[in-house]
């Protein structure tokens, strides 16, 4: 029995012991070893009275008989009713205060055996109710702060589609967001580029090289190699495919499942957070299952809203240097063309008049100016018309460096050892623009026998853009040369400014020319984080 039980329930036995009369008997019993004390006494003084004394004693005898049963019965009902009946009151009376612990204290002796029981039954019963209950509003309580958690996520995910971050850094945000939800051991987000392949946008948790082994796999593979269909969330296999695939262990244990969240619009895959969780992973998680599904078609929609942003304003671009050519050609190129027919026919009336040389001389260097002017209006408005199409940037230089074969007849090599990459507008514009000026350049002035670009991927990351030949080179003017000469250098390292990319140009008399611009994705003006390690 619990020790902080025994002072109350002692002083209800006593109480109950007075109000049911017990302890007159024991009175008369002390009266009674007094008089029989007496009694001896006056025997030994006075003789004669042993006659009446036995007679006395005989009587006191039964009534001291009398009064032991009774005492010997009191003490019974003491231990078999009155203590179990005061023990089950001030259970029930704990009980009833809200400490169903207190029915310990009750014991299966006494008449009150079965009561005991039925209580001891009961106590027990209302144990488990309160447990159940406990558990019960701990499991609700979880529940609201998980309901809570996923509102606020989802909160996050739609005001974040209304910001002017980009999408990436979005995606990035929640990469984190996902794997602290779920206590995921790694995490990866992928972007699907217009050609099909996947871009790694960011990882958590992941070996380096193996993320930049694994930096674009093919659309119909997910990073662990598992098929995505739309709408699923689980991949079924572990990551012991995974290590399979990249001939590597990822993780120290094997005991991994994957979950890949597709970012979908329209049904259209646009990318995919890939979750290395522990096993048993999300199984019997539906709230956790619908969540995922939610946020990634939420972000699917912001991955659809910026790419037809970027469409809208390559499709402005478009329309707006259309126009600008439309009124080039039809004042500026209009006036040369009128021109070059006077200069015509003027040169055809004085054919037959004789005139100084040095006359004809600066007829012949009009005309050529006159050419030459026309000429490069020609190019300029096929430089506002270059292509700007849904193919990308290698079709853009592949139809450049036909065009720059077949007006010059040098020998032009053109190499893509570069995998694909994703390209805003203006990134893709910019790029052009300064390939088209090198490859002007060595048209007009390089005197070049072969010509070679390259776009390639460097190991740390980086694509480069070569344009190199074997011309007659040039000096690179310095701070005292002529400002006209530094205009088309100036016009190149500012668009390489524009995209945060490096522009080299090496060059000699005699020695050729060579153009390098040097582009990493990551480098832009709100640029990613490509790794982000807890």
């Amino acid at each position: 029995m619990t020790t902080r039980y025994k002072p109350a329930l002692a002083a209800r036995v006593r109480e109950l012991g007075r109000a049911s009369g017990l302890s007159g008997p024991l009175w008369w019993l002390a009266l009674m070893l007094f008089g029989a004390a007496l009694w001896l006494a006056a025997v030994l003084i006075w003789p004669d009275w042993v006659t009446t004394s036995v007679a006395l004693l005989a009587l006191a005898t039964l009534l001291a008989l009398a009064l032991g049963a009774a005492l010997v019965i009191a003490q019974r009902l003491r231990e078999r009713l009155l203590y179990p009946l005061a023990r089950l009151e001030y259970s029930l009376m704990q009980v009833c205060q809200g400490e169903p612990g207190a029915s310990d204290c009750l014991t299966e002796t006494g008449i009150l055996r079965s009561i005991a029981q039925d209580i001891r039954s009961l106590n027990e019963e209302l144990t488990d109710l309160y447990d159940d209950m406990d558990n019960r509003v701990a499991r609700q309580t979880r529940r609201l702060a998980q309901k809570t958690a996923s509102l606020k996520i989802l909160y996050d995910v739609a005001a974040g589609i209304h910001q002017t971050e980009s999408v990436e850094e979005l995606l990035l945000r929640f990469l984190r967001v996902l794997k602290e939800m779920i206590n995921a051991r790694a995490a990866t987000v992928r972007l699907v580029l217009p050609d099909g392949a996947r871009r790694l946008v960011g990882s958590i948790g992941l070996n380096d090289d193996l993320v930049r082994e694994s930096d674009l796999t093919p659309v119909d593979l997910c990073l662990c190699g598992n098929v995505l269909a739309p709408g699923d969330i689980l991949c079924d296999n572990n990551a012991r495919y995974c290590s399979r695939l990249y001939g590597r262990r990822m993780f120290a244990r094997s005991e991994i499942d994957v979950v890949t969240v597709p970012l979908e619009h329209r049904d259209e895959l646009l990318g995919v957070y890939t979750l290395f969780i522990d096993r048993p992973g999300l199984q019997g998680r539906e709230d956790i299952l619908e969540l995922l599904f939610t946020v990634g078609h939420h972000l699917g929609v912001a991955i659809a809203k910026q790419r037809s942003d970027a469409e809208a304003r390559r499709l402005s671009i478009i329309e707006e240097r259309n126009a600008l050519a439309h009124e080039l050609h039809d004042s500026l190129a209009q006036t040369l063309a009128s021109l070059r027919f006077q200069f015509r026919m003027l040169d055809d009336a004085l054919a037959g008049c004789p005139i100084r040389t040095e006359a004809r001389n600066d007829l012949a260097r009009i005309r050529n100016g006159l050419d030459e002017a026309h000429t490069e209006l020609r190019e300029l408005l096929a430089s506002f018309r270059a292509p700007l199409d849904r193919c990308g940037l290698v079709p853009a230089l592949e139809k450049l460096t036909q065009r720059l074969r077949r007006e010059t007849g040098a020998h032009v090599l053109f190499q893509n050892d570069s995998r694909p990459f994703e390209l805003s507008a203006t990134e893709e514009l910019q790029l052009l623009r300064i390939a088209q000026e090198a490859l002007a350049n060595i048209r007009k002035h390089a005197q070049a026998h072969t010509v070679r670009v390259l776009l390639t991927r460097e190991r740390d990351g980086r694509h480069v853009l070569l344009i190199e030949d074997d011309g007659i080179g040039f000096r690179p003017p310095d701070a005292q040369s002529p400002p006209g000469e530094r205009i088309g250098l100036a016009i190149l390292e500012e668009r390489a400014r524009r995209i945060a990319a490096e522009l080299r140009i090496e060059s000699e008399p005699g020695e050729g020319t060579r153009v390098e611009v040097v582009f990493d994705v990551n480098r832009r003006a709100v640029r990613p984080t490509p790794s982000l390690e807890p």
